[in-house]
């Protein structure tokens, strides 16, 4: 299919494969699931009884002292003591084939495209580096808060968008689901289009 440059008025052509697919809502929530869980860190830890310093020596006898008994001060129950169930380090990723994600991505790009909320430019750059000249360009394209993607990332474009509230910018190789489902419209270069067909063919 072709679309029309927001920029230039220019006609370019769409991969079926990867901007006509039918929207599947239940692997897109699967693969936005599956890369939220992915970037958890999981570093939480807490110490069991066996693990917390000391406690090698029973604190007083076993009979006559009218107390409970006590093997170790090291237990749950006293002040000091290791956890009952201690929260150890966990891996929240989940496991998503490499064909479901370039679908649910494929799937993500094509009901942007029926929305209206994909613009594809023939270029982006801020050579200029000024966040100004940024907010001017992106005014130009009716942008005011979404996702800008790039081929390759321009020193100067990167240090004029990063201000801009609402606004994101990424390369061609960084976009992922929830980038793409949380932006309000998202604007891709020509040069990054052809990366990402690449890619999902």
């Amino acid at each position: 299919m072709q679309v029309t440059t927001a920029d230039t008025a220019a006609a370019i052509d769409l991969s079926a494969a990867c901007f006509e697919r039918d929207f599947n809502e239940s692997l897109v929530h699967q693969s936005v699931v599956a890369h939220l869980a992915g970037a958890r860190a999981g570093t939480r830890a807490q110490k069991g009884r066996s693990q917390v310093r000391g406690g090698g020596i029973k604190p007083f006898r076993q009979k006559g002292t009218g107390r409970a008994r006590a093997g170790t001060i090291r237990s749950p129950l006293w002040r000091g003591g290791g956890k009952v169930f201690a929260a150890q380090n966990r891996d929240f990723s989940q496991k998503l084939n490499r064909k479901m994600y370039r679908a649910a991505m494929a799937s993500i790009l094509s009901e942007l495209l029926r929305q209206d909320r994909l613009k594809v430019v023939e270029s982006f750059a801020v050579a200029s580096g000024k966040t100004r000249d940024a907010v001017t360009a992106l005014a130009g394209l009716g942008l005011e808060r979404g996702l800008v993607v790039v081929s390759d990332m321009d020193a100067g474009t990167m240090l004029a968008l990063r201000n801009i509230p609402h606004i994101e910018i990424v390369t061609a190789a960084e976009i992922n689901p929830v980038v793409l489902v949380a932006a309000e419209t998202v604007v891709m270069t020509a040069d990054a289009v052809k990366r990402v067909e690449e890619w999902l063919a």
